[in-house]
């Protein structure tokens, strides 16, 4: 996987995530994604799957009108958020929660993967933040 930063969209899945985005006028492919991390059976969640339910939880985020940094490569994820001007449902926030807890969780390939490098605080403390953002304290 192609990473330059520790962020939600700081890799090439994200990205490539992003840019199916586009192609969607409702929160479907938002919720489909975190359903592949919540559902998935599999006993290690694979490093593809979570990385693209922290851009989904990103964009959930946003349409809270809580967005992270600003970061020009997500200027196009911007512009569909201002489009879509979706209502983020309790249940969906329900999904948010337990995706956050697979993606943090010891048998995450992508937390495995961070841990083994030097930025593993810096990843661990932007999906802190991120969590912040879209659950506040719950």
């Amino acid at each position: 996987m192609g990473t330059w930063a520790t962020d939600a969209f700081g890799n090439d899945y994200a990205m490539d995530w992003a840019q199916d985005l586009q192609e969607y006028k409702t929160l479907e492919l938002v919720e489909t994604t975190l359903d592949n991390v919540i559902d998935s059976t599999e006993a290690e969640l694979e490093a593809p799957f979570a990385a693209e339910a922290l851009a989904a939880l990103e964009v959930i985020a946003r349409l809270l009108g809580k967005p992270g940094a600003d970061d020009p490569a997500t200027a196009e994820v911007d512009e569909w958020v201002e489009r879509c001007k979706k209502k983020i449902t309790p249940p969906l926030l329900e999904k948010a929660a337990l995706a956050f807890g697979r993606i943090t969780a010891e048998n995450s390939e992508l937390r495995q993967l961070w841990q083994e490098s030097e930025h593993f605080a810096d990843w661990q403390a932007d999906v802190a933040d991120l969590r912040q953002r879209v659950l506040g304290n719950i």
